[in-house]
């Protein structure tokens, strides 16, 4: 799986192209704060597969 890391400023940037290559192409885009990471924009397969291990929404 296809990943990268970005700064919040580049995220901003492109955001556009980072959701496009979620979607399109698989990528997990880690979102980053002085280094630090601070989110990740993913695919939805992956986001919904990861919800029953968090007990789900709400």
């Amino acid at each position: 799986m296809e990943t990268e890391e970005m700064s919040v400023a580049d995220a901003r940037k492109q955001f556009a192209d980072i959701l496009n290559h979620a979607a399109v192409r698989g990528r997990i885009t880690y979102i980053t704060n002085r280094g630090r990471r601070i989110a990740a924009v993913v695919p939805v397969p992956i986001a919904e597969a990861a919800e029953p291990a968090q007990g789900g929404p709400g």
